[in-house]
């Protein structure tokens, strides 16, 4: 039987918080009523994550040879997935899965292919929420998928969102955007957030470095994937310009102020400073598109060791 829902959750040492939230799931959707299917992703886990996992029933373990991260995780996670709805939930216990009938609810009811939660009242310590609140406001300006909470993983989506879609990097946090700018509609509804019992954060300042940078990769990926010539073509513009520009001007100073340019070095430092930094900064991401367009062969950044069914 083919499940109505396909419950997703990634886990990376979250041994203490799986069963209880097993549990709950099992619960949870047996109250629904429809048919449906857990799908763990153990993310290279170091500890007893696994061994608890392959107590419960029933259940689809995804088992990472190492640790690729939550990204790799989801991505497995909906490759795998045969259900004609994706739920996705973190591994530590944070979201409860009693929220889920509100977001299925939220979705029927105003037919949005994209529902994502809402922590409106966080149990997290201040540094998460002080990096969430920025990364907030910068996913406003660059990114703008019109959500508060993006960094929330209790959302539902409609199958046909990741038809043709690969998740790398840190790509989880823009998925509500990635999925906007192809024309889906995302809907929000509040839900609660329970304080972590077991186990420690894997949050932490590198993370956030991270994001960033995948904030500005997916808004380049967006604007400038079809059409890179737009992006290269301008700078180049530009920089003919301002070398131009600025050969003017050391004309001037030369011819009508007697201005001595040959012991003169930090001119040409910092005109080979600004070079570099671009031509740095465009080749990065010219070797994104790249990667991408690699990994969208059908190779993927992440290793599955072995696929238990219980």
């Amino acid at each position: 039987m083919i499940p109505t829902y396909s419950v997703i959750v990634p886990a990376y040492n979250e041994e203490g918080n799986v069963q209880g939230l097993f549990e709950s799931i099992k619960k949870t959707m047996d109250n629904l009523g429809d048919a449906y299917e857990v799908i763990f992703v153990n993310d290279g886990s170091s500890d007893q994550t696994l061994e608890v996992l392959k107590k419960f029933s029933p259940i689809k373990i995804i088992n990472f040879r190492k640790n690729f991260g939550q990204t790799a995780a989801l991505d497995a996670g909906f490759k795998a997935a045969r259900g004609e709805y994706f739920i996705t939930l973190d591994g530590d216990g944070q979201n409860p899965p009693e929220e889920i009938p509100k977001l299925i609810h939220k979705m029927k009811e105003g037919d949005f292919d994209v529902v994502s939660g809402w922590r409106r009242k966080r149990k997290d310590p201040f540094f998460k929420r002080f990096a969430s609140k920025g990364a907030y406001i910068l996913r406003n300006m660059i990114v703008k998928d019109h959500v508060k909470d993006s960094g929330c993983s209790l959302k539902i989506y409609k199958r046909e969102c990741f038809d043709g879609v690969d998740l790398f990097g840190e790509m989880h946090r823009f998925i509500p955007a990635v999925l906007h700018w192809r024309g889906f509609t995302i809907g929000e509804v509040e839900v609660s957030h329970q304080p972590r019992v077991h186990g420690v954060t894997k949050y932490n300042w590198k993370r956030t470095f991270k994001g960033f940078v995948d904030m500005i990769s997916v808004w380049f990926w967006r604007k400038y994937s079809n059409r890179p010539l737009h992006l290269f073509g301008g700078a180049g513009m530009m920089m003919t310009t301002l070398g131009l520009l600025g050969f003017v001007v050391l004309a001037v100073l030369r011819i009508f102020f007697d201005y001595g340019l040959s012991d003169k070095i930090w001119p040409l430092v910092f005109i080979l400073m600004v070079i570099m930094g671009v031509q740095l900064f465009i080749s990065g991401l010219m070797a994104d598109i790249a990667v991408k367009n690699y990994y969208s062969g059908k190779r993927r950044p992440y290793i599955i060791k072995e696929v238990i069914e219980i």
